[in-house]
């Protein structure tokens, strides 16, 4: 069976009893919890959790996953294992309060002996140790031999998702790898012998603060197996690595490396070619996903990989480039089971062939390092520790390359660095994460008693008639909310309140659009409340309009009149669609590869990240620019409709970055070449967003670009102030606005010639200076003060002095003009650095006199401080360490 068939096999056997077929979800998750999604029931945990009410009972699917990062990392087994990797995909059946033990356990039983084949009398499973009703079932439904079911206890066999919530049992079937692997007695007693394939979560608790464990009303089901690990014993293959999913992309690495797999016996270079193959795989699948290195979550796990990569084929001996190859060999494995990577394969590409450059030249820099410390001794723990944090150099080729020199790493000191920077992380996320919680139970209560809120705001900004469901009290603070949320049954005058309505015009916050504000009124005029914000308390179904009561009092069940403030609404859609135009243009410009990763809307200017892996320059930004005028100049109509995801997928839509789709989406069509997925609200035609004007683009991090522009009236309030400025610099530079490039050039140009006949002049006077210094020197040795020169005179007479002594020392230190910033400069002679003499080791205890430092230099060292009134004594020490120094070379 291929990898293929599995796939198809799995998904149509579950299909034909009753399940939806699901595709797989982005590696990037909406949980915000999470570094990648990293298990199959990732995508549908608002289902679990009670967040959302899926619109489908079973589903099926085949889960991309990662595991590298955070709390699950399976980096560093990587290559060594057969159970580890950093991507895998999870194959997976789920019942949200549908089917149970019951249904789920004979089905396992049924897919993995019938359809796929596997010999029953080599299968064994785990049970939690209380779970009868299981063993019942295995035993007694499905035929299993008592002695082959093992009861284990919570730490194997009792899944949480965290520490208080849905909770079960589980049960985890084993394939006996057979006798030549190890002892019998079951997986309870070896795990190389017996091989988990799939887990099967019975999820039937609630648990408690403190640990009680309250039977859910809808039990559900969430299983997982491995495909890879499927995959092996389906194709009768020992490990992982000989599926037709491994072994292609090992194929890739032997052929991009010109090492040969399984060539040399008892060394690690089979180890580099799996982990070259595995994270080839990896960073195709994660790129593909829209997430580009740098040095933040995601990104810099997804770097961590791609180098980690580059190392391997480092430690083999390859200066060429590695990954490109193995993209290509990852989307011919894989493209035919995730098509976008294929239409994807040159961007991605692009993205890890330009992070491999620069981690090489990283490489080449590292080594350089490294080899002068090695020639001075042992490495220090915090010598590997700037290694690795600053350069990215990987601690365990520090340590093989020491070893290689006879030398060793206080691997120690290493790791008492790496500790003290996870803790200050630790420390910052605690921090991040200390801020009081929302009544999350409190917010359920209402969507269960009240269902989701209607959204009425895309044909109206007025709604008469909403019903007041509740009221939630906060303290007071702004919009921004205060602590101790509770349930109001009225709020008066003064007072600060989350208020949900049946049904609003008010758009929540989401997808980068921030929330609308306005107004909401009782039917009698009494009370009048102001709309400072609009959140979604539950994300998707459950709006919050956090309000001011302004008059009156507001209770639970009036009727209000709700009144967005249309102006603000209309100066926000003009952004939201100018950022989907801006994409377009930006794809046109810069490439398909450019991908949206985060935005903000809101009324006064737009906000868009994008990946690029290049700064943009200023002629793509002006071509950006007038793309996206001349687009939105025609006036084109814009289309927001909601169709199917299949569908919005047969019409090339492009999904937004971070924002959460269901099986109906809102397609934005906006002009004719602009077709994305979108909830937010827009225009009704292009022209209503008037001018577009790009105020600023620049990196935010690596291989990640940040443009902001604004729109409409505030577009044309910039051009207009824009112009005011060019026409003030017209008439002080007394030309024409056209002209002022031309003037300001030359006078540029006359600056510069100014500029050098100034440093020829102070370069005589110096040279004239420096020959009456030198006169008196004393056994090759200046020191004298100098005041009234800035730091860079100062250096310059020093180094006119130098080389009128010919061979000696130059001390000069002294005071600014402004009498206030003291500097020194210390400059010896070729001759006596070649001695032994330093000018850094001289100037060093001078300048700390003045409470500064200085640089390295030996020939030249240059320092300042903030004590003026230690110059003399500076001099005075400078001088003693210089005649040593002259002394003691002779």
């Amino acid at each position: 069976m291929t990898a293929d068939q599995l796939r198809r096999a799995f998904l149509d056997f579950f299909a034909q009893k009753g399940h939806t077929v699901v595709p797989s979800a982005s590696v990037v998750p909406i949980d915000k919890s999470l570094l990648f999604t990293n298990a199959g029931m990732v995508p549908f945990k608002p289902f679990f959790v009670g967040d959302e009410s899926p619109s489908f009972r079973r589903a099926v699917s085949v889960q991309k996953c990662v595991r590298a990062g955070g709390k699950h990392n399976d980096l560093d087994e990587v290559g060594r294992t057969n159970r580890h990797f950093t991507f895998f995909e999870m194959l997976g059946n789920f019942s949200f309060g549908d089917y149970f033990k019951t249904e789920a356990i004979p089905w396992a039983w049924e897919l993995i002996t019938t359809v796929f084949g596997l010999d029953p009398d080599r299968l064994w499973v785990t049970v939690h140790e209380n779970d009868d009703e299981a063993v019942a079932i295995w035993r007694d439904t499905v035929g299993l031999a008592p002695e082959r079911i093992q009861r284990l206890g919570d730490d194997t066999n009792f899944w949480r998702m965290a520490d208080t919530g849905p909770c079960g049992p589980n049960s985890e079937i084993f394939w006996d790898l057979g006798p030549d692997h190890g002892p019998g007695g079951g997986p309870a007693v070896n795990e190389d012998r017996f091989v988990e394939i799939w887990n099967l979560v019975f999820m039937q608790f609630d648990e408690r603060p403190g640990g009680e464990l309250v039977p859910l009303p809808a039990p559900s089901i969430d299983t997982g197996a491995g495909f890879e690990r499927c995959l092996a014993l389906l194709q009768g293959v020992e490990t992982v690595w000989d599926t037709d999913v491994m072994r292609p992309l090992i194929a890739a690495a032997e052929q991009v490396t010109g090492v040969v797999y399984g060539g040399f016996p008892g060394t690690d270079r089979d180890v580099s070619l799996r982990i070259l193959a595995e994270h080839g795989r990896t960073m195709t699948m994660v790129v593909g996903d829209g997430i580009v290195p740098s040095n933040e979550e995601r990104g810099y796990v997804l770097r961590r990989i791609i180098r980690r990569a580059v190392r391997h084929a480092y430690l083999l001996g390859v200066t060429d480039l590695v990954t490109p190859a193995l993209v290509d060999a990852t989307v011919s494995v894989m493209g035919g089971a995730y098509p976008e990577m294929a239409t994807q394969r040159d961007s991605i590409k692009r993205v890890v062939q330009r992070e491999e450059e620069r981690f090489r030249s990283t490489l080449a820099r590292g080594v350089e390092m490294l080899d002068k410390i090695v020639d001075r001794g042992d490495v220090a723990g915090d010598e590997a520790f700037f290694l690795h944090d600053t350069l990215g150099f990987p601690i365990d080729l520090t340590r093989e390359i020491a070893a290689e020199r006879g030398r060793v790493v206080d691997v120690e000191q290493f790791a008492a660095n790496m500790q003290e920077q996870r803790t200050r992380a630790r420390d910052a996320v605690k921090a991040d994460g200390s801020k009081a919680g929302a009544p999350v139970e409190l917010y359920r209560e209402l969507l269960d008693g009240n269902g989701t809120t209607e959204f009425t705001g895309r044909q109206e900004l007025v709604t008469e008639g909403a019903k007041v469901l509740a009221l939630v009290g906060r303290e007071s603070g702004g919009s921004d909310g205060g602590g101790g949320p509770e349930r109001l049954g009225c709020a008066p005058e003064g007072s600060d309140v989350d208020v949900f309505l049946d049904r609003t015009p008010f758009y929540a916050e989401s997808g980068g659009q921030v929330g609308d504000t306005g107004v909401l009124e009782t039917a009698d005029g009494g009370a009048l409340l102001t709309v400072l914000d609009t959140q979604y308390a539950l994300a998707g179904v459950l709006v919050m309009h956090r309000c001011r009561v302004e008059r009156g009092e507001i209770s639970e069940g009036d009727e209000v009149v709700a009144r967005v403030d249309g102006e603000r609404r209309d100066r926000i859609r003009r952004n939201h669609t100018a950022t989907h135009v801006l994409h377009w243009a930006l794809r046109e410009v810069l490439g398909a590869h450019v991908k949206q990763a985060g935005s903000h809307v809101g009324p006064d200017r737009m906000r868009f990240d994008f990946s690029h892996f290049e700064a943009v320059t200023p002629d793509e930004l002006d071509r950006v620019e007038r793309l996206a005028n001349e687009e939105i100049i025609t006036d084109a109509p814009v289309r927001h409709y909601e169709t199917s995801k299949e569908h919005a997928a047969e019409l090339g839509a492009i999904a937004f970055f971070g924002d959460k789709y269901g099986d109906v989406v809102r397609v934005l069509e906006a002009g004719e070449h602009s077709t994305e997925l979108c909830g937010g609200t827009h225009v009704h035609a292009l022209g209503f967003i008037g001018p577009v004007k790009i105020v600023n683009e620049g990196s935010i991090g690596s291989n990640l670009r940040r443009i902001e522009a604004v729109t409409g009236s505030a577009a044309l309030a910039r051009i207009h102030d824009e112009e005011l400025e060019l026409r003030k610099a017209a008439e002080l530079l007394h030309v024409a606005p056209a002209e002022i490039s031309e003037r300001v050039e030359k006078l540029l140009a006359q600056v510069k010639d100014l500029q050098t006949e100034i440093e020829t002049g102070r370069a005589r006077q110096a040279g004239a200076e420096a020959g009456e210094i030198a006169a008196t020197a004393i056994d090759r040795v200046v020191a004298v003060r100098r005041d009234g020169l800035e730091s860079e005179d100062l250096r310059r007479l020093a180094i006119a002095t130098r080389d009128a002594l010919g061979s000696g020392v130059v001390v000069l230190a002294g005071v600014g003009a402004d009498g206030a910033k003291p500097a020194i400069v210390v400059a010896v002679s070729k001759d006596l650095v070649d001695g032994g003499a330093s000018a850094a080791e001289i100037a060093k205890p001078a300048a700390k006199i003045l409470q500064g430092g200085t640089g390295k230099d030996p020939n030249l060292a240059v320092g300042g401080g903030k004590n003026p009134a230690g110059i003399d004594e500076a001099v005075d020490v400078a001088r003693k360490l210089a005649e040593e120094a002259v002394g003691s070379i002779g």
